[in-house]
């Protein structure tokens, strides 16, 4: 998705990253753990799997607590064993098999896209204390998702897009497949794949620990496209990244079981082609059935298959179509959120997917033929967690305000909604869940409220630590934060968030700076106190900084208003933005001669619209890596809300950017990282062809082999906020006047 990883973002789906295993921690086995002596630091609690036991890393060694009594804890092992088996280096996750008799400890990772999904893996029997590193003879740092099966026999994992099996009795290592390369991408998946579908690990273990249900990829048939790095050696050469852009064929994909004992391999004989399909998920389904689901190329059409794991044979038991856009990819904020969930011992699954204009939870049978609504009513509902032996399913809403978020539950049995949420905790609520949903961190802020973190008992939402008084801070942001809505001259009711300097004169004109995303993949107009950070410097110099969502923007008002982007992506979005502008524009201390406007990624692309759309009213704007034309970028993403160029070449040339360019009259700075592998350099060097073919003069900043996010190398970060502030105080200057 074509978006930066912003702060707030950050905040709101730093509770799924940290559960994951590829996920780089900060815990160094030579650190002290940074909370007070005798408290927790919640923080940084990792669950256990299926109970309500954690782990944190203190100064003696790994702890583990029960959120149900914390006055215990258990000291499972030493700082002293583990440096005994000779591992010196951060402990970056653990991972745990079902009985905690042995751990895999994650560490010396590396970056392979966006996280570091690859490593070293240490092994350690927590009777004796005794740790061994796994997979050696392989190359170093290269062992992606080990985990262990589930008789504890052997640890699976990948290395080099092969997949192995260790057995944890006679380390013998047996390599399973045998064909991974570069193109050839077993357990694990290519680019486009990771980016859009939000998927990394692509192997498990069977419920018998007699098999491996894994992916795989071939890709190639996907074009490389060429990344040009000119300064790190005397000769440039090239980085290739298999990228399928808009109207080519996504990578040949394949779900098979493997036998680890007699190798035998069974591919899932799910119909249609593979080149022209996707396969985004799928989960075993019992000891000898996996559930797999295909979408279609244009991701408006999804089959679920029910699938014998033995023979292969693929039975389509659920299709689910949406006919004006697309089959939602994600619960709206949740990125990795599981497609489906199976509760009853694989009797049913549920699933959140639009139907009835909103985003509902469904119980459906495992043969597909009974489904049952939920959640009813007026409002979005994202799945989050169940409890399986109450049948409670928790959920996320905002049926008051698209600025805030609430846990809300419904009972499987009994299907009246109720908020868990206390009415105290008024704003943005995130809940990082036990595995077994009896507890859950749960995280509160607002725009007048810092950020805090409570460990609580569901489903009564019970504090049980912190043993002190809430007590609710003031953030000192420099400025303040207030909540405002505009309704456009197209009636459309827009969310969101102002900041003024804190010396604000209401009597008195001030530049106006619009920080915007607009796209499916992120919402700016969160009720939470920060904003975005570029912006955040200048307000108070004498700014008035505001974020708004418009529609198509993840935000929890329906399926209407996400879909209104539908083959419009660039058009309606940019036009809900600028209409609420001018409506903001008409406000009395509001100087229409200074507007400025940023945005970085999709953003970026929005910055761009609005300058080259609406030239009257934004007089400067900072666009960072943009896409300039919707065909440059991959195909996952821009065919899902775009469909296919072949098929509505009008639609993509008007949604592009650079279609416009002809009409830029303000400012604009553009920025761009030459290694960026997501929205590629390309759209910079395109961008200024059209510029000066145009006439347009304009400034700009190129950062040599940086990619997407432009921090990698030391000063860059300040240089681009230096570059940023220097350019939109010399073109729309500070102060009230």
């Amino acid at each position: 998705m074509r978006k930066v990883l912003l702060f707030t973002a950050w905040i709101l789906c730093q509770i799924s990253v940290l559960a994951q295993p590829w996920a780089a921690g900060t815990e160094s086995i030579t650190t002290e753990n940074d909370a007070p002596e005798g408290e927790i630091n919640i923080n940084r609690l990792r669950w256990l799997p299926g109970s309500h036991d954690f782990w944190v890393f203190e100064k003696q060694g790994i702890y583990v607590y029960n959120a149900s009594n914390l006055t215990e804890k258990n000291l499972v092992l030493t700082a002293e064993q583990v440096k005994a088996a000779g591992l010196t280096t951060r402990i970056e996750n653990i991972v745990w098999n079902n009985d905690r008799s042995k751990i895999l400890i994650y560490t010396n990772s590396s970056r392979v896209w966006r996280v570091n999904s690859k490593g070293d893996y240490w092994y350690f029997e927590m009777k004796t204390g005794k740790g061994r590193q796994i997979g050696k003879g392989l190359k170093s740092s290269s062992l992606q998702f080990a985990k262990f099966s589930s008789d504890n026999k052997n640890v699976a994992y990948l290395s080099l897009h092969n997949l192995y099996v260790e057995d944890l009795n006679t380390w013998k290592i047996t390599q399973l497949t045998k064909d991974g390369s570069d193109k050839i991408i077993n357990g694990t998946f290519d680019w486009v794949y990771e980016e859009e579908l939000s998927i990394r690990d692509g192997f498990s273990w069977s419920p018998t620990g007699k098999s491996i249900a894994f992916y795989r990829v071939d890709a190639n048939t996907i074009p490389r496209h060429l990344m040009i790095n000119n300064t790190d050696s005397l000769y440039p050469f090239v980085i290739p990244v298999e990228y399928p852009k808009a109207g080519v064929k996504p990578s040949s994909v394949k779900i098979g079981t493997i036998n680890i004992t007699t190798k035998k391999l069974t591919w899932m004989q799910i119909p249609g082609d593979p080149a022209n399909n996707y396969l985004p998920r799928m989960n075993w389904a019992g000891n000898d059935e996996l559930m797999a689901v295909q979408l279609n190329r244009l991701q408006n059409e999804a089959t679920f298959y029910l699938c014998n794991a033995g023979t292969g044979k693929a039975t389509n038991i659920y299709i689910e179509k949406q006919e004006t856009g697309w089959i939602e990819q994600f619960n709206l904020l949740e990125w990795d959120a599981n497609w489906w969930t199976w509760i009853d011992n694989y009797k049913y699954f549920l699933r959140t997917k639009e139907k009835d204009g909103w985003l509902h939870i469904y119980k459906i049978s495992h043969d597909g033929k009974q489904e049952e609504l939920l959640t009813k009513g007026n409002y979005d509902a994202s799945l989050l967690k169940v409890d399986q032996t109450t049948g409670d399913i928790f959920f996320e809403a905002t049926p008051y305000d698209g600025t805030q978020r609430y846990l809300y539950k419904v009972n499987i049995n009994q299907p009246d909604t109720v908020r868990v949420t206390p009415a105290v905790f008024n704003g943005t609520n995130t809940y990082r869940f036990s595995p077994d949903a009896k507890f859950a961190l749960h995280t509160n802020a607002n725009i007048s409220r810092n950020y805090n973190f409570r460990l609580v008992q569901l489903p009564d939402h019970k504090k049980v630590y912190p043993a002190t008084e809430d007590k609710f801070t003031t953030p000192d942001l420099g400025f303040n934060l207030e909540k405002i809505k505009v309704k456009t001259v197209d009636g459309i009711d827009m969310d969101g968030i102002m900041a003024k300097p804190k010396d604000f004169d209401a009597s008195k004109k001030y530049p106006v700076f619009f920080y915007v995303y607009g796209e499916p993949a992120a919402a700016v107009a969160n009720d939470l106190p920060d904003f975005n950070n570029y912006i955040a410097e200048l307000i108070p110099r004498g700014y008035i900084g505001i974020a708004m969502d418009n529609r198509g923007t993840p935000v929890m008002k329906g399926t209407a208003w996400r879909m209104a982007v539908y083959k419009k992506l660039g058009v309606v979005n940019s036009r809900d933005q600028a209409m609420a502008a001018k409506e903001i524009l008409k406000w009395n201390f509001i100087d229409t001669s200074r507007v400025a406007v940023h945005g970085w990624s999709g953003g970026g692309a929005m910055t761009l619209n609005l300058l080259f759309r609406y030239p009257d009213i934004y007089k400067a704007g900072v666009a960072v890596s943009a896409v300039t034309d919707e065909h440059f970028y991959d195909n996952i993403y821009t065919e899902r809300y775009m469909g296919l160029p072949t098929e509505d070449a009008d639609a993509y040339r008007e949604s592009s950017p650079i279609t416009h360019a002809k009409n830029l009259k303000g400012h604009l700075l553009y920025m761009h990282g030459t290694g960026d592998d997501n929205v590629h350099y390309k759209n910079a060097e395109n961008l200024i062809n059209e510029l000066v073919k145009q006439g347009k003069t304009f400034n700009m900043m190129i950062y040599p082999n940086r990619t997407h996010g432009i921090f990698e190398g030391p000063g860059t970060v300040q240089h681009v906020a230096k570059t940023f502030i220097q350019f939109i105080e010399t073109y729309c200057p500070p102060g009230a006047r």
